[in-house]
């Protein structure tokens, strides 16, 4: 494994202690001793990587929205029926809260407007929701009386009350659950034609999510959430170790300059690998 390689690691490493601990003890109580201790990091390669808490709490903000961006874009840019498709993109949402910790630190970053450089994610949700009611509308799958204004209303107050919820008590985000609110509202707003077509439950398999930097590599290297828990894969073992490796040695020293082609631009490369085209956008708060 590169130095650089290393470097990218113990930044996503750092990405997923921090989200953590937001989501544990929020913003103003985490600190960065404990974010670097999470990663197996000393507190010298936390602030080669980030100049403060701040800095940290945006590139967590990040990694959530372009995760969530990507799952949102499943379905804005997907074929048949539009309904169906919400339907199904609120299910994958729910699945990568479940699995991620850094999309709810994220989400809950963006909603308290901590970093404040991220674009409103639930604003970003709105659109979403009214895009594919919209597509529905035009292809005459609402039904009569419910135009795309007050079919998002319905559905924007549905999923950001679970997603509320599910702060305190997870199972909100269980498939069962959003398949009993899609058994509510799915009568109320499909046209009559469609009652036996569509599916509450979703039309993808019940599986785990880990979209943060799904896709994106850098140098063959997972980005976070390419396994569900990036952060401790990179605490645990050998060359897994990028706390230690960072600890000693390679990063002790966080005044020092990076060496050529090492880590002169950590932050854009691994901020770079994981983004994505438009601005296909979602968020449950």
């Amino acid at each position: 494994m590169t130095k650089q390689h290393r470097a990218v690691r113990t930044r996503l490493a750092l990405i997923r202690s921090a989200a953590e601990q937001f989501e544990a003890r929020g913003y103003v109580r985490a600190s960065l001793s404990e974010i670097s201790a999470g990663a197996g990091v000393s507190s010298g390669a936390l602030h080669f990587h980030f100049a403060n808490k701040a800095a940290v709490a945006e590139a967590v903000e990040h990694a959530a929205a372009r995760a969530l961006r990507r799952v949102a874009g499943r379905g804005r840019g997907g074929d048949g029926c539009a309904l169906q498709r919400l339907v199904d993109v609120t299910h994958q949402v729910a699945r990568l809260l479940c699995a991620d910790v850094v999309v709810r630190a994220g989400l809950r970053l963006n909603a308290e407007a901590v970093a404040g450089r991220v674009r409103d994610l639930r604003r970003e949700w709105r659109e979403c929701v009214h895009e594919l009611l919209t597509e529905a509308e035009r292809k005459g799958e609402l039904a009569a009386g419910m135009p795309p204004y007050r079919s998002s209303a319905v559905v924007l107050a549905a999923t950001t009350g679970i997603e509320v919820l599910a702060r305190e008590d997870p199972g909100w985000l269980a498939r069962t659950s959003l398949t009993e609110l899609w058994h509510l509202l799915l009568p109320c707003v499909a046209a009559p034609h469609l009652a036996g077509a569509l599916d509450p439950a979703g039309t993808e398999p019940d599986r785990a999510e880990a979209d943060v930097g799904e896709e994106a590599e850098v140098g063959g290297e997972p980005e976070v959430g390419r396994e569900q828990d990036a952060g401790r894969e990179a605490a645990v073992g050998g060359e897994q170790d990028a706390g230690r490796e960072a600890a000693v040695g390679g990063e002790q020293d966080a005044g020092r300059e990076p060496e050529v082609g090492e880590e002169q631009d950590v932050g854009r490369e691994a901020e770079g690998a994981l983004e994505e085209p438009g601005r296909a956008g979602l968020a449950l708060r």
